[in-house]
């Protein structure tokens, strides 16, 4: 319909719309980096190396087939391992190039990896309930605060109140992972593609995670209804340079 054109055309640039355009690397800018630096003085917690024997499915056909959004959750604590595993399957490192530079689970636009995967954590064996960032290159940790009272915010937040037919299930999950982006590394090559490609790569991110979830006997859900400016808030994202895009619930089943 005519009045969603202007919205629509975002989602059809294309190669030409990149002809004549100096971008930041066409002008030999460096390189945004690919992961958010450690602020002085935070503390890293490294995560153990993703291993093979916390998966209870071994076969992609199942784990395709059985995949499904999950709301309901047993209440069975997520192991550390487990959630080691499900951040290396979403953002982690699974190689590098023969150059050197590190390759990811899953793919991103031209390499440039606009996302950070932010954790809001529940219930996860080892892990004090509270906010962290993973930190892909390192396989660690980074604590940001505590989480009080993380349910009710949390279901706050996802606009539980709003939607009676699924009420509340985001709180009672063991994690909540959160993307953001940080659009400038997509813009320094894609310039006004940048957008779209940032929202291909979110979608192959979360669908790792679904899979993943499914190959250690939990589930997943995503979420696409949030409060935007509470959400970036919580984060201390400043909400142009970096704000949240896409979030997934994760429980035991």
């Amino acid at each position: 319909m005519k009045r969603f054109e202007a919205q629509r055309a975002f989602l059809k640039t294309d190669f030409h719309s990149l002809q004549g355009v100096q971008t930041g690397a066409k002008r030999g800018e460096p390189q945004p980096p690919a992961e958010k630096a450690p602020e002085a003085g935070q503390e890293l917690y490294p995560l153990p190396e993703p291993v093979e024997e916390v998966l209870k499915k071994r076969d992609i056909w199942s784990c395709i087939r059985e995949r499904r959004s999950v709301r309901r959750y047993s209440g069975e604590r997520l192991s550390l391992p487990e959630l080691s595993y499900l951040l290396w399957a979403t953002q982690g490192v699974s190689g590098h190039t023969a150059a050197g530079k590190p390759l990811r689970t899953v793919p991103s636009a031209g390499m440039t990896y606009t996302l950070e995967t932010y954790l809001l954590l529940r219930d996860v064996e080892g892990l004090s309930a509270g906010i962290y960032r993973y930190q892909p290159f390192s396989h660690s940790l980074l604590q940001l605060r505590t989480l009080e009272n993380s349910e009710a915010l949390i279901d706050e937040l996802t606009m539980g109140k709003t939607q009676p037919f699924l009420p509340y299930f985001a709180g009672k999950a063991n994690a909540v992972f959160v993307w953001s982006t940080v659009p400038y590394r997509s813009e320094w090559k894609f310039d006004t593609q940048a957008h779209k490609k940032i929202l291909l790569d979110a979608g192959h991110v979360c669908q790792n995670l679904y899979l993943a979830a499914e190959s250690i006997d939990a589930g997943a859900c995503a979420l696409g209804i949030y409060e935007q400016k509470g959400m970036d808030r919580l984060l201390g994202l400043d909400g142009e340079e970096e704000f949240v895009i896409y979030l997934a619930a994760v429980g035991k089943k």
